[in-house]
């Protein structure tokens, strides 16, 4: 069961600009729960909600239950719209969840055990290329994150979709292939290392090749007139 976190709103009864400006103006954050099959709905919320939840990991697969006026809506945050300077928020956009069908969400990716990992304990990267993943499920089973294990990786290594814990419930967006999740990449030091430690090894006082001289070509002999 997908954990659900439970918003206090207010019905606004106008869109438009003007309606949203009056709304921010009041201290509220204008939104709109949208799909589901139903007509948009229009509310205002508690600004500091709002950013309580985005502050939040894993916020775009968190299901919401908005109350409004006696009555509760189930639905995501597809988008939130910020203050170019201030940051403050300004618009949210849900996306409203209808009985048994499925929906497409993204589920970020937990790494575990990068401390066991021989590649990353000899000075590797770990390169994340998917931070989340999207998939299809039931909106009542949407996980909180997928699990990657990274205690037996080395130089080199990936992490793949079928690698993931906690996909039971879901199918991914992608599917003609094993999609890459992650690479422990070796460290990007490694030549540099080397052509020191050569340095180092030479005998004291012999000029390291850059510094020698290029032999000298003998004189080209003196045309004759």
């Amino acid at each position: 069961m997908a954990n659900v976190v439970s918003i206090d709103a207010e019905a606004r009864a106008r869109a438009g600009k003007g309606a949203a400006r009056a709304t921010r103006r009041s201290g509220k954050v204008p939104a709109v729960i949208y799909g589901g099959h139903q007509a948009p709905a229009l509310i205002a919320l508690d600004p500091r909600d709002v950013i309580r939840e985005t502050s939040r990991a894993g916020w775009q697969s968190r299901l919401y239950e908005i109350k409004t006026n006696g009555d509760a809506t189930r639905a995501l945050i597809r988008d939130v719209q910020y203050h170019p300077v201030s940051d403050a928020p300004q618009h949210v956009d849900f996306q409203r969840l209808a009985p048994g069908e499925r929906i497409r969400v993204a589920v970020p990716v937990h790494f575990d055990n990068e401390g066991l990992s021989p590649g990353l304990k000899r000075g590797g990267v770990l390169n994340v290329v998917r931070h989340a993943v999207e998939v299809y499920c039931d909106p009542d089973q949407i996980p909180e994150q997928f699990t990657a294990d990274l205690a037996d990786l080395d130089f080199n290594d990936n992490v793949r979709w079928h690698d993931l814990k906690g996909t039971e419930n879901a199918r991914p967006v992608i599917t003609d292939r094993d999609f890459v999740v992650a690479t422990v990449a070796p460290p990007t030091k490694t030549t540099e290392t080397a052509e020191q430690a050569a340095a180092t090894a030479a005998p004291a006082g012999a000029p390291s090749p850059a510094a020698r001289p290029a032999a000298a070509r003998p004189a080209a002999p003196a045309k004759k007139g």
